[in-house]
């Protein structure tokens, strides 16, 4: 009887070393030198019957930032950094005066943080659960903080080696929908993009 029980402790034991952690999902997710692809946003608002969409195509390095080229309804080229959000005006990038917009940088670094999946930024401000193994799974954000309690129910991020959808819940009922394809990840990048980030 001791035999099986300490077989079963063993068991349990290695179970629990190799459960996948938020760190080595951050490591994984951090891994690449950059990550591009395509992608399709979805506005649900309560307002309104139909979701707004949005299409384009993006470049992530996680650490320096992303480019993000909207091409559908409307054209709009923004680059997302830790020193803000700029857009691009044909000859070159224009940031808005960010003192007229307090807590922007609180959500440029929750973008980045999400889309570059960084769980140590995210746990300041949410309760994380991970779900799944490295081929598949799924990441739930509940906030922890008041200011993310006043926007947010919750967060549900999805993927294996790069992140391919973000949810994000809105307390009021409103609902965005981000789902990344066709991506590909290290591949060289144009000269466009090597500039801007």
């Amino acid at each position: 009887m001791k035999k099986y029980l300490l077989a079963a402790l063993l068991a349990a034991t290695s179970l629990s070393a190799s459960a996948f952690s938020t760190a080595e999902l951050t490591r994984i997710l951090q891994k690449p030198d950059n990550i591009q692809g395509n992608f399709i946003q979805y506005r649900h608002l309560k307002s309104l019957s139909k979701p707004m969409a949005t299409t384009g195509k993006f470049v992530l390095m996680p650490k320096r930032g992303l480019l993000w080229q909207m091409q559908k309804p409307f054209a709009a080229v923004l680059r997302v950094r830790s020193d803000g959000i700029s857009q691009w005006n044909g000859k070159g990038w224009i940031m808005p005066d960010t003192g007229k917009m307090p807590g922007q940088n609180r959500q440029i670094k929750l973008f980045l943080d999400l889309i570059g999946g960084d769980t140590q930024g995210l746990e300041k401000q949410f309760d994380l659960k991970l779900e799944g193994s490295v081929q598949k799974w799924t990441l739930q954000l509940t906030p922890k903080t008041l200011v993310m309690k006043q926007i947010f129910n919750h967060i549900d991020i999805s993927g294996d080696n790069v992140v391919r959808r973000i949810e994000l819940h809105e307390k009021q009922g409103d609902k965005t929908d981000m789902q990344f394809n066709g991506i590909t990840v290290g591949n060289p990048l144009d000269e466009f993009a090597k500039q801007s980030l």
